[in-house]
């Protein structure tokens, strides 16, 4: 007799309903699952950044004045 039956249930839905109106209560359901997938996304971002991928080193980019010299040079000896 203490527990919450079906029809207590509905009656609360049917207040929720009238009080915020279908529109927005699905527009708070579509932020709340925006929130859900952004928290996802924010959790596989953090995987991806573990130690080992943040010590790849890239190699350093080559100048126009470098290649030159080394094509100069490369010229010269043929």
């Amino acid at each position: 007799m203490g527990g919450i039956g079906i029809w207590q249930i509905l009656i609360v839905a049917l207040v929720v309903l009238v009080l915020f109106g279908r529109g927005r209560i699905s527009e708070m359901m579509g932020d709340f699952g925006k929130g859900i997938s952004s928290f996802k996304k924010g959790m596989t971002e953090e995987v991806d950044d573990t130690p080992a991928s943040k010590g790849q080193i890239e190699a350093p980019a080559k100048d126009a004045t470098t290649e030159a010299k080394t094509s100069e040079k490369s010229d010269s000896s043929s």
